[in-house]
């Protein structure tokens, strides 16, 4: 045997680990790559949740005159990051914004600007396993504070004004003012969601299950439905929760009480859906509510969120009460509402 047929034997030996050996780089690489493809994903992912948030420096616009806040008291528990327990009083609101394609469509505001169309006060006990959310008729007569404005300078002080005309005039700042000045109360944070974001939600989730008490036939919502229970989509949901002239006596009352049953009911709806097991349908439900919020700066991130909804996993749908502030006819417009004292004051107090 020479040396070079030494070296072809010696040659053909190796090439079974040279193609193992290649084969495992191979795996390796593919399965880096896959590793730094998730990673980016997530990446991505995350900032482009973020990204969808919209937010308002309601603290700054507002400084220091406001309700004092709560006293919290802190958890007990020995983690290295425990989850708020406090007390908490969230503005929520649902507004008519006419801005893009979608929002208009679904019958967003006019060229005046948009408007809070939904206005409720969620109150969350210490603990966070019960909640009391109260809706604010838009069609309460209150008196609007000076309210500061974006471009500069403030609004005036506006006696027996429309409720909702606070988000008109001076956008959430006014708003939560306002809601402040009724309620004597802190909002701890703020919440808007618009038209075309409530839509998304609800078909994101799979439609609502709601139960309807009287036919339903309102030419301004567009909605007809038959009393009973009914699934609805996105679109027919918010048809629902802009239901007036169609139910009872056409007041704003009605409406409030369609809008407070739909809330109940996306509730269950939630609880339901388990949405931990599908990232990609989180994902989906994700991308649709935060594409739509706007929040104070102490709710924009992803991260806020997040541990704002991991804290209340203690918190089921039977336990959150639903409520109205107190009203009576407004002694100058049989059309309008006013605070029904003292009943009205007691509610506010008890959130305090």
């Amino acid at each position: 045997m020479t040396g070079d047929d030494a070296n072809d034997g010696a040659g053909d030996a190796g090439r079974p680990r040279d193609r193992r050996s290649t084969a495992l780089r191979a795996t390796g690489l593919t399965l880096a790559g896959a590793l730094v493809l998730g990673i980016a994903a997530a990446g991505w992912a995350y900032w482009h949740l973020n990204s969808n948030i919209k937010s308002v420096d309601i603290n700054s616009a507002l400084g220091e005159d406001r309700p004092p806040r709560a006293v919290t008291t802190p958890s007990g528990s020995a983690t290295a990051s425990p989850l708020p327990t406090g007390s908490l009083n969230i503005l929520v609101l649902g507004s008519d914004s006419r801005s893009g394609k979608e929002n208009q469509a679904l019958g967003g505001g006019d060229s005046e600007g948009a408007r809070s169309d939904t206005a409720m006060v969620v109150h969350l006990d210490a603990g966070r396993t019960k909640a009391t959310v109260v809706s604010i008729p838009r069609d309460t007569l209150v008196t609007r504070p000076s309210c500061p404005l974006s471009s500069g300078g403030s609004t005036a002080v506006a006696y027996h004004a429309m409720f909702n005309s606070a988000y008109s005039v001076g956008g959430p700042a006014c708003a939560v003012k306002t809601v402040e000045s009724l309620t004597d109360v802190r909002m701890d944070h703020y919440i808007e969601i618009d038209f075309s974001g409530f839509t998304k939600l609800v078909n994101a989730l799979g439609g609502v299950t709601v139960t309807t008490d009287e036919d339903i036939a309102d030419d301004d919502s567009h909605l007809t439905l038959k009393a009973g229970t009914h699934h609805l989509d996105g679109k027919q949901a918010l048809a629902l929760a802009r239901t007036r002239h169609g139910i009872g006596d056409g007041s704003d009352l009605g409406r409030i009480g369609l809008q407070q049953k739909l809330v109940k009911s996306l509730l269950e709806q939630i609880a339901s859906t388990d949405l931990l097991t599908d990232p990609a349908e989180l994902y989906r439900v994700a991308d649709s509510v935060t594409a739509s919020l706007t929040t104070d700066t102490g709710l924009d991130s992803l991260t806020d969120l997040m541990s704002l909804g991991q804290s209340l996993k203690g918190l089921s749908a039977g336990q959150v009460r639903m409520v109205t502030m107190p009203v009576v006819p407004a002694p100058s417009d049989s059309n309008r509402v006013v605070a029904d004292e003292p009943e009205a004051s007691d509610l506010w107090k008890s959130l305090r």
